[in-house]
């Protein structure tokens, strides 16, 4: 292992029980250590997801699916100290952002190359730390998954967080005939001026309402949607003839109605999809398509990673307070 000086322990925001965003407790626990293909790295900050939370109430148990350490934080960016032996691709000094098999909440996390991108020169390094789950997740619902293409339409549920927001910025540089999308009404002017086309504000309007009236045939050809079960025959009803539903995650409920004559009728597809449950290799697949596609405009300032708050890592239950509060607009991120 190539590596520079690093203490054997460090402070990392972790919890011994499930439970509130009290549980969440700053303590010193023992450095990671690379692997054959890791990298070690010194967090300049890490990214605030749902599964976070999923993960602090017990959702996914005691040993989620995470990868490889029982500490929260799936995503980070900082620099290198630290590499293992198979590693070519990095070395110590090198700026990196990426997706950890958990552990993100920490002074150092542990990353595996393959899942690990250079930070563009322009971008801070709390700005990168804004973009790897969030991007790749956007990149993955919408064109790996939802296949959408130039000219077609697509409905973003949720669009004022982190996933939401980067997947708006995606559609709309990738041409799409018109981005819809719900969120509050007091975040429709910051989508607005993202290039959303029309943004519903779901507690006052129904949104497969306003879509049926849409002009030059109404529906949508891909829904990427958070919700779940209120939203399922909704969604159904809004997809056009071909159209996709992309599931990523059920904050409203897994049981849903599902008029399966409309699946039928309009050859509709209905996929999920949710970062935690994927093999490495397919994480690493899944990064290195949104790279091959999209670092090329993140490099020319085509994508702008968009952070709403920061916090000091040892205020992580504080920052999972407010991210339920769902009055957040782009990314919350931890600072150790």
């Amino acid at each position: 292992m190539t590596q520079s000086t690093y203490p054997i322990s460090m402070k990392a925001a972790a919890f011994d029980d499930f439970g509130g965003p009290e549980v969440l407790r700053y303590v010193d626990v023992p450095s990671p250590v690379a692997r054959s293909n890791d990298l070690i790295v010194r967090v300049a900050a890490a990214g605030i997801n749902q599964a976070d939370v999923n993960y602090r109430l017990g959702k996914y148990g005691k040993q989620p699916n995470f990868g490889d350490s029982d500490l929260t934080g799936l995503e980070i960016a900082g620099a290198v100290i630290a590499v293992g032996d198979a590693v070519t691709t990095y070395k110590p000094g090198d700026r990196v952002m990426g997706i950890t098999g958990g552990g993100g909440y920490a002074e150092l996390a542990r990353l595996d190359a393959g899942l690990a991108m250079p930070v563009p020169n322009w971008l801070t390094d709390i700005e990168a730390a804004a973009i790897p789950e969030a991007f790749v997740t956007a990149h993955q619902a919408l064109f790996h998954l939802g296949r959408l293409q130039e000219g077609e339409r697509a409905l973003i549920h949720g669009a004022g967080g982190g996933v939401g927001s980067a997947a708006v910025q995606l559609a709309v540089l990738a041409g799409a005939g018109a981005v819809i999308t719900t969120s509050s009404d007091a975040k429709r002017d910051r989508l607005l001026s993202l290039g959303v086309h029309r943004a519903i504000d779901y507690r006052s309007e129904q949104f497969d309402e306003v879509i049926a009236q849409l002009p030059s045939e109404p529906g949508v050809d891909v829904i990427v949607d958070f919700v779940g079960a209120p939203y399922l025959e909704r969604n159904i009803r809004s997809l056009r003839p071909g159209g996709r539903l992309i599931q990523i995650g059920i904050s409203g409920g897994a049981q849903g109605t599902l008029p399966l004559d409309l699946v039928l009728f309009k050859r509709l597809r209905i996929e999920g999809t949710v970062m935690k449950s994927v093999s490495l290799q397919e994480k690493r697949n899944m990064v290195s398509r949104f790279a091959e596609r999209w670092m090329p405009a993140l490099v020319k300032r085509e994508l702008t990673p968009i952070i709403d708050r920061t916090f000091a890592l040892s205020d992580a239950g504080e920052a999972h307070r407010y991210l339920q509060r769902a009055e957040h607009f782009g990314k919350i991120l931890l600072l150790p």
